[in-house]
């Protein structure tokens, strides 16, 4: 269900950039413009720069490689979105969370990153 919705969110962005503009802008359009709530965009970009940071990985074989491999983007993209959360997020529980995700993600990819490095040095699997 999630890759269903992701894919429905990037169509729905590719059919808003790739469609002509127009001189006049009907006014359902209008209202879900207004509609669209602030940081809408930037959440939509750290979505698309995940998914292509994790189309362009392939199966290395090893499972537990593979994994860190697409978490690290996947965090990434939390990150992003919780920095986006803080600009733009009135609930302090929402920015809470926005707060401890960067924190905690933060800290979940150094030690990815502490891993990969460790058993990718000479290309040798653990």
């Amino acid at each position: 269900m999630g890759n269903y919705f992701a894919l429905a969110i990037l169509s729905i962005l590719f059919s808003a950039v790739t469609l002509p503009p127009s001189r006049h802008v009907p006014q359902e359009q209008m209202r879900h413009q207004s509609a669209v709530a602030p940081g809408w965009s930037e959440l939509s970009t750290s979505i698309q720069k995940m998914h292509q940071a994790m189309k362009t990985l392939q199966s290395s074989g090893n499972s537990d490689l593979d994994f860190v491999k697409l978490m690290l983007p996947h965090h990434l993209a939390a990150i992003e979105m919780a920095k986006t959360q803080l600009l733009f997020g009135k609930d302090p529980e929402m920015r809470r969370l926005a707060q401890e995700i960067i924190t905690d993600q933060q800290s979940e990819i150094e030690f990815m990153q502490l891993w990969l490095k460790r058993h990718t040095s000479g290309d040798k699997e653990h």
